[in-house]
């Protein structure tokens, strides 16, 4: 496979917090338009590597790139507006505003004009086709019955949905998502895959998670990074991952094959 074929490439980053290396040489390469996975144990160092990608930390070593640019220190806002989004372990919403509002805010970045146009009431003509984009989003995700209701408001499931709605609406090519199925019950996490097969093909989406619920991974993952302690212990695809004895060592001996 080319470089141009992977949407994102992670080449050799180290991250140091102090004393503590939380990400230790990892290397890898995620292909465009496919639905790939980052798991392990709590503290591996998955957050971390979401947190590389998106610039929200820069690695002591090594370099990130994204379509083929080096982003490596890049700011958070830039590499979205670039085409990237994520949702984020713990949800993240305005739950004093509408459902419509969020999806609104995430739209923002998008938008053309200044920000004090708006409130100058110059881009009223972009304004109403942020909330008209805003509202198709919803409706893609099964929430437009739910727009004038806020967040803090909405079930639990109906809140990621939010989340991703949202991150949706910046037209993002590549999407992260952190524990989308945190406190979903199995019917919640078996409609979750479907939903996230339905939004790559639809929105022409790359798709990286991370999930502790591994009927999740191997059910949508078409490829699998494993970390421990900030090292890449293994990789591939469902089949090689279930059947590694390194893995389920990592995972204290429980037995990933029971949950394909």
């Amino acid at each position: 496979m080319s470089a141009a074929d992977n949407i994102i490439e992670v080449r050799d980053v180290t991250m140091r917090f102090g004393g503590l290396t939380a990400v230790s040489q990892l290397d890898i390469r995620i292909p465009r338009g496919g639905i790939v996975g980052l798991i392990g144990p709590n503290g591996a160092g998955k957050t971390t590597v979401f947190n590389v990608i998106t610039g929200f930390y820069t690695p002591q070593e090594g370099k990130v790139f994204f379509e083929g640019r080096d982003i490596t220190g890049v700011k958070p806002h830039r590499i979205c507006a670039a085409g990237m989004a994520r949702t984020f372990q713990n949800i993240r919403l305005f739950h004093n505003e509408t459902a419509l509002e969020n999806v609104m805010i995430g739209r923002h970045v998008r938008r053309k004009s200044h920000w004090w146009s708006a409130v100058l009431g110059l881009a009223a003509g972009e304004e109403a086709a942020i909330r008209a984009r805003a509202a198709e989003l919803l409706d893609r995700v099964g929430l437009a019955a739910h727009g004038d209701e806020k967040a803090s408001a909405l079930p639990y499931g109906a809140q990621r949905r939010l989340e991703i709605a949202r991150a949706l609406a910046t037209d993002p090519t590549f999407l992260l998502l952190d524990e989308p199925a945190a406190g979903m019950n199995p019917q919640e996490s078996m409609e979750l895959m479907r939903f996230i097969r339905q939004i790559r093909d639809e929105f022409g989406l790359t798709i990286l998670l991370i999930e502790h619920d591994m009927k999740v991974v191997m059910g949508v993952c078409q490829y699998i990074w494993v970390l421990e302690y900030g090292q890449l212990i293994a990789e591939g695809d469902p089949d090689a991952i279930r059947n590694n004895p390194r893995v389920i060592e990592a995972y204290l001996g429980e037995d990933v094959s029971n949950h394909a």
